[in-house]
């Protein structure tokens, strides 16, 4: 199944409606879920999440009192989807890159040299491998 996050509309007419055909084409399967980051910056989104917010606030469908982490989670694109639990970074980069800047507050990261081309199966295995090691803290000592 074929998702998008990002700023969508900013894509040309014709990339927009290929995408939409794709995104409807894929949409009852039911296997592995792919989600391309479109137009996408996680400061962006996270501005998008706040004027979203303060819309609902404006027309009187939230208190302000209420807003709180899963509520505004609920406005960003990745809404519909699980927090990551395992980043795979490439290129032996040591950064997110604004890349799901709310999203990987506790996700793992497995850094390695490959260059994402050369990136195999057996690269994906030992990340997943190594995560599996892992004692998962979730921001705890």
């Amino acid at each position: 199944r074929l998702q998008a996050i990002g700023r969508l509309t900013d894509l040309p007419d014709n990339c927009q409606k290929r995408l939409h055909e794709s995104i409807k084409r894929t949409a009852s399967n039911n296997g592995l879920t792919l989600i391309l980051a479109l137009s996408y910056g996680g400061r962006d989104e996270i501005i998008d999440g706040i004027r979203s917010l303060l819309r609902e606030v404006e027309a009187g469908h939230i208190d302000r009192a209420m807003i709180n982490p899963e509520m505004f989670s609920k406005h960003l694109y990745t809404r519909y989807y699980p927090d990551p639990d395992l980043l795979i970074r490439t290129s032996g980069e040591m950064r997110i890159s604004n890349f799901l800047l709310w999203q990987l507050s506790y996700t793992e990261m497995y850094v390695t040299p490959k260059l994402w081309p050369d990136f195999t199966r057996k690269d994906l295995f030992a990340a997943v491998d190594d995560f599996a090691k892992r004692q998962r803290r979730y921001g705890g000592v």
